[in-house]
């Protein structure tokens, strides 16, 4: 052993691994063991490179769930095979496979605020995967309920398989005048550190029981089926999402809706790019943001149709911008869906009806920029428990362009039109979400916008 060490220490030392010896697995199957460890273990060449591959594979074994702890032993390999090793790999099968966890976010796409609760079990079946179950209310009579699988990469599949069933429902009304409900199912079809293609396919009723709802929305109304492919391309180098104070960040989203027949004919972009900078004093750094996001129906004509309202993009939410990564979604100082153009709607002869308001409709083109500068507060116990300070803006807008609307559209006119923000606030990291209590100030709006000048407290979960 001491003359290998002396070799090592001197240049590399040419090995090439003989066996990989599997200990302890009582439940999981041993080539699932094997389907993570082998392409680290086959790139090694040397003992150097060996050392390095057992620490991956070390991680990867854990990062399962699978097992309280793994061991990795070299070993000689046969004496009739001079250059060869043997790995042992020693696992101890994880005691408790249930587990549970509740929380309380807020969310841009769904309504303001809900409280979650999930229950998770690993490894019933011994392939290494994951069954759950979840449930989420929000406070505005959003409900969630929905059932997983997950299994790894093994034996002829090349990644990693999910799949999700739920049931959701919708209570827009008041922030719209319809309400979403949806039954569906999604595949990830494939998925690796940078890439995810997922196939999504839900049966959605949109109803008005109020009757207000505007003319273009009404033609809208009813059942329809959701039939699409979703691929996402996000490369995510920032030291934090929850607090980032150096890296980058970059997603970009593509959705195309048609594949099944009488289904959802569309095709939808999203682009998202951060940055974050460190200034080298009080753990400050500054965080900068764009998004950006175009939607267009596909088919004959496709300029004078319109898009589906859940496609649609709108702004604002009781989200924080920094955790909203993935497309243009949150403002700070606007409530959900509130940018966007709007229309009067329908006056109905029931003296018991809500008074005729305006419905915000969205946009088919949404931009978002944001500028952020946190730095640690004075105090060592806000600095243990990671609470800081920060200083904040942000700007918006969404633009109409199917139904002919893009022949009057111009860039100068969105552009004056953008709705911005600015303000201060205290932020506390938790393992879960981002908690933020700020006061903002709109530094320009319309009527027709939902906002507040005021004190703000969100509770984000990282996207």
């Amino acid at each position: 052993m001491d003359a290998l060490v002396r070799r090592m220490f001197l240049g590399p030392v040419s090995v090439h691994v003989h066996d990989v010896i599997i200990k302890g697995n009582t439940t999981t199957k041993g080539y699932i063991i094997e389907a993570e460890v082998s392409e680290p273990l086959k790139r090694a060449t040397t003992m150097q490179d060996l050392l390095r591959a057992s620490n991956e594979v070390n991680s990867l074994l854990k990062s399962l769930g699978l097992f309280d702890s793994v061991k990795i032993t070299l070993d000689s390999g046969p004496t009739e095979i001079p250059g060869s090793a043997n790995v042992i790999i020693e696992v101890e099968e994880a005691r408790n496979r249930l587990s549970g966890e509740i929380g309380g976010y807020t969310n841009a796409e769904a309504k303001s605020s809900s409280v979650e609760g999930s229950i998770k079990y690993k490894n019933l079946l011994g392939y290494g995967d994951l069954w759950d179950g979840s449930i989420a209310y929000g406070f505005d009579h959003t409900a969630e309920l929905s059932a997983g699988l997950y299994l790894p990469r093994f034996k002829a599949l090349v990644a990693s398989v999910t799949a999700r069933a739920y049931l959701l429902t919708q209570d827009w009304v008041n922030f719209s005048s319809y309400k979403e409900r949806s039954v569906g199912l999604s595949l990830g079809l494939f998925s690796n550190r940078y890439n995810n293609l997922e196939y999504h396919l839900a049966w959605r009723v949109l109803r008005d029981p109020s009757q207000v709802s505007p003319s273009s929305l009404r033609t809208q109304l009813g059942r329809n089926l959701l039939s699409s492919l979703k691929y996402t391309l996000k490369v995510d180098k920032r030291n934090s999402p929850v607090r980032p104070t150096r890296g980058f960040a970059l997603v970009s989203t593509t959705q195309i809706g048609g594949l099944a027949p009488d289904s959802i004919r569309f095709l939808r972009q999203d682009f998202d790019l951060r940055c974050a900078i460190p200034l080298g004093f009080y753990n400050a750094a500054l965080n900068f943001g764009f998004s950006s996001g175009v939607i267009f129906p596909l088919g004959n004509g496709f300029l004078n149709s319109t898009t589906s309202p859940p496609e649609r993009f709108f702004l604002g939410g009781n989200l924080s911008p920094v955790c909203a990564l993935g497309g243009p979604k949150a403002l700070w100082g606007f409530k959900t869906r509130g940018v966007g153009s709007y229309e009067p709607r329908r006056e109905i002869n029931d003296e018991n009806a809500n008074a005729v308001g305006r419905e915000l409709l969205g946009g088919d083109l949404a931009v978002t920029a944001l500028a952020d500068f946190s730095f640690d507060l004075p105090s060592s116990w806000f600095r243990e428990k990671g609470i800081h300070a920060h200083f904040f803006g942000c700007a918006g807008n969404v633009a109409k362009l199917t139904e002919n609307e893009y022949q009057s559209f111009s860039v100068q006119k969105f552009i004056e039109s953008f709705r911005s923000t600015v303000g201060v606030g205290i932020v506390i990291p938790t393992s879960l979400s981002r908690i933020e209590l700020n006061y903002c100030y709109i530094l320009k709006k319309f009527d027709h916008d939902h906002s507040k000048r005021g004190f703000w407290l969100t509770f984000s979960r990282p996207s």
